[in-house]
């Protein structure tokens, strides 16, 4: 079996992002990845502005601990001021131009409105520039604010707003099919049989492909039989990029996808030295009538058990949807943190436990790893990547990939 890293290599390594772009008005950009650099066109700010509410003066015009100055102008946001006569001050707020003539800016609370605001008293001795937001100090005009590859979230798309884009260049959305094999499988809604189980993978792998943008294509539950699984495998094939399942990729004489892939496509690799998740499995599925330059869907066939088939989804296809995307930074966030726990027994594979952050910044573990109990990933603030044959004793450091990187 290959390595975690060795596996997630071969996947990554595989990933071509898919070269489609369109482009969308920015506020609809949110999750997208941008396609081409953004050059600002402008400095931000573009002026110098006031980051107070306060007074607008020159420094040399205060002569003591209390200076009286008369006030000669009142600049609000958006306006423009007239220049600063020697000797006075003006009434200035918040994002407001600096006048001409003025070097710093006195916030009000340090300041005494007097003869109905015609004039104030100060009592503070400021030093040039402050309270003064220098045009340019965020954004140089000429400068790359955000390169291509970037995911953008709320705060980039504000970055963009903020130079005047209200259009941007992304790539197109992944087109993604999913289906769920087992005829254990039971809709919520609908009457559970004698053996069966409920489908959360359906909805757990609906909400991470929501997250990441994808354009999904959901064929529900197919049945147990290698006949159905190819001719679901062979029309997912003739119109997306990606093709994942859930389920039937181990070794069991219920388990037809394996197969189905191989009979319409190939595996590139198959099982992983990975606790939970070893049955995953990647490839390609081959459309024959298609052009040749469009002939491959990939395939990633995810376990069926629900913590299996939630950490192999995180691990695996979040970075290679992200890299088909176009974005360049697709590795995870990893903190390190103490282990409030002891954990005697080493596993030969990398395990992944689900742990949470308690409240002195420790790790706690979810006392049942069972691949089946998904009640730990709701519980749970992330995974802790345990090496193969480690145990882990109280007190240690340890790797802690938090949710909240790997579900954005």
């Amino acid at each position: 079996m290959l390595s975690t890293q060795e596996a997630l290599s071969a996947v990554l390594d595989a990933a071509r992002p898919v070269g489609a772009f369109e482009t969308i008005d920015t506020l609809s950009a949110n999750g997208r990845v941008l396609a081409a650099d953004i050059v600002a066109t402008l400095d931000v700010p573009p002026m110098d502005t006031s980051a107070m509410d306060g007074y607008a003066m020159r420094c040399g015009d205060l002569t003591g601990a209390e200076t009286a100055l008369p006030v000669t102008q009142r600049i609000p946001a958006g306006h423009q001021p007239e220049p600063l006569e020697i000797g006075t001050a003006a009434r200035i707020f918040t994002g407001a131009p600096l006048p001409e003539g003025a070097d710093t800016v006195v916030m009000q609370e340090q300041c005494e409105a007097v003869d109905d605001g015609n004039r104030v008293i100060v009592r503070h001795a400021p030093q040039a520039g402050e309270f003064v937001n220098r045009q340019g100090s965020d954004i140089r005009n000429g400068s790359v604010i955000l390169a291509a590859g970037t995911r953008l979230g709320p705060q980039a798309l504000g970055l963009a707003a903020s130079v005047g884009c209200a259009s941007l260049t992304v790539s197109r959305r992944l087109r993604v099919a999913v289906f769920y094999t087992g005829d254990e499988l039971t809709m919520p809604g609908e009457t559970l049989r004698p053996g069966g189980i409920y489908n959360s993978n359906r909805f757990v792998l609906r909400g991470l492909l929501d997250n990441l943008g994808c354009e999904l294509t959901d064929y529900g539950i197919v049945p147990d039989n290698l006949a159905a699984t190819r001719a679901i495998l062979r029309d997912a094939a003739r119109s997306n990029d990606l093709i994942i399942t859930s389920g039937g990729v181990s070794v069991g004489e219920e388990d037809h996808v394996k197969p189905a892939v191989e009979a319409e496509g190939r595996l590139n690799l198959w099982q992983i030295a990975l606790k939970p998740g070893k049955p995953l499995a990647f490839g390609e599925v081959i459309n024959a009538a298609a052009e040749p330059a469009a002939r491959r869907a990939w395939f990633i066939g995810l376990p069926g058990n629900p913590v299996s088939s939630f950490v192999t989804f995180l691990l695996f296809v979040r970075p290679f949807i992200l890299r088909l995307q176009g974005a360049t930074d697709v590795t995870p966030r990893r903190l390190a943190l103490r282990a409030d726990f002891t954990q005697k027994k080493a596993d030969r594979r990398n395990e992944f436990l689900r742990a949470r952050i308690n409240a002195t910044g420790g790790l706690d573990l979810f006392p049942n790893q069972s691949s089946a109990v998904l009640t730990s990933t709701v519980w749970g603030d992330g995974l802790i990547d345990n090496p193969p044959g480690h145990r882990i004793e109280a007190g240690q450091t340890v790797a802690f990939l938090p949710f909240a990187e790997l579900l954005s």
